[in-house]
């Protein structure tokens, strides 16, 4: 143990648990521990790093920035503010109906958006099961996993969850009391779990059915992750009235947006909601140099190209029964409960991975991760799933 983990140990709260490691820079797609050990990153900050680490264009637009205009209140308009709102309006091909709410991260994001569906004077939520929208108590009562949720209910709210990619279920839960029905295009937290192609498109169908907003939580698939900007792009007739994002769109700074259109945005009013840091000209610089240089580098087409590699790679693993995701973003299940040995063998061999359960890895990686990279990792993960195997057994022994 460094002694930079030794000291967190003493002054950091416990909530994230012992940390692996003690980083203490990176490049591209690579970082380097305490000790000066290399790792390739294919986790990325949780699908934060878009640009990898370091990346030039973003240095520079902070660097600007903050020599130029580092903070101000939301009493005042910036330049980098407006525009990155109306860039992410154009991006999701919206309107001039459209507006954007900035805060610092997906789950004020959905905090936000949450407070918006009740100015529609409902109160009823549809969640799915193995959602995750956050950590907040608004967000939280949006998420299923009872493990986040159970130390802290009662939640707010009045949230319904039906089975994720359950048509008929959600069309039996919703009715004229629900606000809005809440859905992630692919859930992440859940192991990169893929619904049917008309799910988002169904949803939309029954929530407008019923004048309820369909609200598409993209934090963690938004701003190219999954090949397209947006992955409910990839739908064809989703149409979401609210989408939420944050992880890529400020490619390390903290930024996150609530967007929405037509009636939904102009809901939330003077007074209704707040934020000190939302649309910080800082932010929304590092956010416009991510977008501009995912448009100028074609990160569209290497999260496509580079996650059919990382797809192909993993399907042809032994011990890897299942691939799923798109682009970048993409899941692994295991024929045994090793994935977490699995991240430690990884490390052990200078990949950092990442385990959402007993069975299941999940990869998302920047998107400038190169395909040597990717054949880095193809050549170590038999060996890595050997000693996994290996080390879980011995635990099982032991037990």
């Amino acid at each position: 143990m460094s002694d930079v983990q030794e000291r967190y140990s003493r002054a950091v709260m416990n909530t994230f648990g012992p940390p692996a490691l003690a980083l203490a820079r990176g490049r591209g797609a690579h970082v380097w521990d305490a000790d000066g050990r290399e790792y390739v990153d294919l986790l990325g900050g949780i699908a934060v790093n878009a640009l990898g680490h370091a990346h030039p264009a973003l240095v520079e637009a902070v660097t600007t920035q903050l020599e130029t205009l580092g903070h101000v209140s939301n009493f005042f308009a910036t330049e980098p503010q407006v525009a990155l709102a109306e860039r992410l309006v154009g991006l999701l091909g919206w309107g001039d109906d459209a507006r954007v709410f900035f805060s610092n991260s997906g789950a004020e994001a959905n905090e936000a958006a949450l407070k918006l569906t009740r100015r529609t004077g409902r109160t009823r939520i549809v969640a799915a099961e193995g959602s995750f929208h956050g950590r907040t108590m608004g967000a939280l009562a949006l998420t299923s996993k009872a493990a986040y949720r159970e130390p802290f209910e009662p939640l707010p709210g009045d949230v319904t969850f039906v089975p994720f990619d359950d048509v008929a279920a959600l069309e039996a839960a919703v009715d004229d009391t629900v606000a809005a029905v809440v859905l992630e295009p692919i859930q992440g937290e859940a192991g990169v779990v893929v619904p049917s192609p008309d799910l988002l498109a169904a949803a939309g169908r029954i929530a407008h059915a019923h004048g309820a907003l369909l609200w598409v939580d993209e934090v963690q698939t938004g701003i190219a992750r999954t090949g397209a900007w947006f992955a409910h792009q990839l739908v064809d007739g989703a149409e979401p009235d609210v989408v939420t994002l944050a992880k890529g769109l400020g490619g390390g700074i903290p930024v996150g947006a609530t967007v929405a259109r037509g009636a939904a945005a102009t809901l939330l009013q003077p007074g209704n909601h707040g934020t000190t840091f939302g649309g910080n000209p800082v932010a929304a610089a590092a956010a416009l140099a991510v977008l501009a240089t995912v448009e100028a580098d074609d990160l569209l087409g290497a999260a496509t190209a580079r996650g059919e590699q990382l797809a192909g790679l993993l399907a042809a693993q032994t011990g890897v029964v299942q691939v799923t995701g798109a682009g970048l973003m993409r899941g692994a299940e295991l024929d045994g409960p090793y994935a977490p040995h699995a991240v430690a063998a990884a490390r052990d061999a200078g990949f950092i991975l990442n385990a959402t359960g007993p069975t299941r890895l999940r990869f998302v990686p920047p998107l400038v991760i190169t395909s040597e990279d990717l054949d880095a990792l193809g050549a170590a993960l038999p060996s890595i799933l050997a000693h996994a195997r290996t080390a879980a057994g011995s635990q099982e022994t032991h037990a």
